[in-house]
């Protein structure tokens, strides 16, 4: 697998992580032998650090330190929220205009304990499909822009479950009805979260810099399907769209 490189110098560079690509080994997947920072260090011929992380199902935008200088700064900008990190999930029914999610989450590791979680999220486009699902005669969805203000283990999927729009096609807190529909009708296998954009400063030149990654074709073809490609939709009825078949 070659990645696609978004940017590189001699300090960082940024690639587009595929949904489904892990960033580095884990305990969690010990049977799993290909990594992306494993496939980066091969491409380039040398060491590259992790900046951050992605969750194995999301895909987009994935900054690595080419040394250990850039990698502390850039870890502490994380860490402070200097970096800005825009998301796209499609989402099930249809969410407000825009608004803040302030939801404490309880820590995985350890449950007793909870943290303090914001997300921001716009509506980008609204969609409708003439398919009944659960106890619903047709399916509503959304597309969102999501901004988190902070950095919680599965924050975004965990604060839009908690909004009771839970982001298409995850497993664990997810919708089973809608999961269930995506499969049978769209062909999705996937969790619909994609890191769309990341802001962040240079640690050597103190430039700020901004990436962005397009969601893939299977996305792209998946939203169709679900009548988000049309742009957005400012309210009232709209005629639901017509399920076709996946290419």
């Amino acid at each position: 697998m070659t990645l696609q490189i978004l940017y590189h110098d001699a300090h960082y560079v940024a690639i587009e992580k595929p949904a489904g690509l892990l960033v580095h080994r884990s305990p969690l997947a010990a049977g799993e032998s290909v990594f992306a920072l494993q496939l980066l260090r091969d491409q380039i011929g040398q060491t590259v650090y992790p900046c951050h992380r992605l969750d194995r199902p999301t895909s987009g935008v994935l900054l690595f330190a080419l040394d250990p200088q850039s990698l502390k700064f850039s870890q502490k900008e994380f860490a402070e929220q200097g970096c800005e990190k825009l998301y796209h999930a499609a989402v099930r029914g249809w969410t407000e205009d825009a608004g803040e999610i302030d939801y404490a989450l309880k820590q995985e590791e350890a449950p007793a304990k909870h943290q303090a979680a914001r997300t921001h999220y716009r509506t980008l486009k609204r969609g409708e499909v003439s398919e009944p699902v659960g106890r619903y005669a047709t399916a509503r969805f959304a597309l969102v822009e999501l901004s988190p203000k902070t950095g919680r283990t599965h924050q975004l999927r965990r604060h839009m479950a908690h909004l009771r729009h839970p982001i298409l096609g995850d497993t664990r807190h997810g919708d089973g009805a809608q999961n269930r529909f995506l499969r049978q009708h769209c062909g999705c296998q996937r969790l619909l979260l994609h890191a769309h954009s990341l802001s962040f400063t240079h640690g050597t030149t103190g430039e700020r810099i901004t990436l962005q990654a397009n969601p893939d074709q299977e996305f792209e073809a998946i939203l169709a399907k679900l009548g988000l490609e049309e742009g957005r939709y400012e309210g009232g009825r709209k005629a639901p769209a017509k399920l076709r078949s996946l290419p």
